[in-house]
């Protein structure tokens, strides 16, 4: 029994009583009771990969994720991060983390994902990359996708935090087993698709069970009448990102 990773769930859940979340869940059946598969999950909050991980509890199970190497350089989260078993990815250098991936699959366990590599300012779903498919395809083993919808208003990118009691619903599906069969690029492609078909689908759903989308706000995407940028406009914001850190890596490393 993994009792650090058990005491974690444990003190989310209460958390989540106290911020007054209502979380929803369907579809955890999915997820299966033994063996490996890949876990995929689109991103717009920065507490995705604890939401994502309330489903795979359906059979007391628990996912590894892939995460910056940087996170496992930190005192604090870095023991942490090493004790739940998660995988650290080396950006400059991935081989070496898509391979410990494949390995811990086929040793049956359960890894998880984001093929966005960051998260979504527009709250719609970027473009994915192919890693998650090819470890899959490696591996032999199925893919999990699990999309939530509503964990932006609780803390996300570019946002004030909600984090005292936000009292916000948050929706989560996750969808039957999809198999990286065929070219890689389609794959990856049919699998965002479907994604952001279930995005879709529940940003419908929390419209009519909650009220509808207010104009303008910050938190409702561009197509749905809110303030988010574009995917287009995200993209952009994102690339200038990237290219001013990578300008401080290079001054740093001079």
């Amino acid at each position: 029994m993994e009792l650090l990773y058990t005491g974690i769930i444990g003190v989310a859940r209460t958390l989540f009583k106290v911020q007054g979340l209502d979380i929803t869940v369907r579809g955890e059946r999915h997820f299966p009771a033994v063996g490996g598969a890949v876990v995929v999950i689109n991103h717009t909050g920065y507490f995705d990969f604890v939401y994502a991980g309330l489903p795979a509890r359906v059979h007391k199970r628990f996912i590894r994720y892939m995460a910056k190497a940087e996170v496992f350089d930190h005192p604090v989260a870095g023991p942490i991060m090493r004790e739940l078993k998660h995988i650290p990815v080396d950006r400059t250098a991935g081989r070496g983390s898509f391979e410990e991936a494949v390995n811990r699959l086929r040793a049956g366990e359960l890894v998880g994902v984001f093929p966005e590599a960051t998260i979504s300012r527009s709250f719609e779903i970027k473009g994915f990359k192919s890693g998650a498919v090819r470890m899959a395809a490696e591996a032999g083993v199925p893919i999990l996708p699990v999309t939530i919808w509503g964990s932006q208003r609780v803390w996300t990118k570019g946002l004030p935090k909600n984090m005292v009691r936000p009292g916000v619903p948050i929706l989560m599906e996750v969808g039957e087993p999809v198999q990286a069969t065929g070219p890689v690029d389609a794959c990856t492609e049919d699998l965002r698709s479907r994604m952001q078909a279930t995005l879709e689908r529940l940003q419908d759903e929390y419209a009519r069970r909650y009220g509808p989308y207010p104009e303008g706000a910050t938190w409702v995407p561009a197509r749905l009448g809110g303030s988010a940028p574009t995917l287009e406009e995200a993209t952009a914001l994102d690339d200038a990102e990237h290219e001013e850190r990578m300008r401080r890596r290079e001054r740093r490393d001079r």
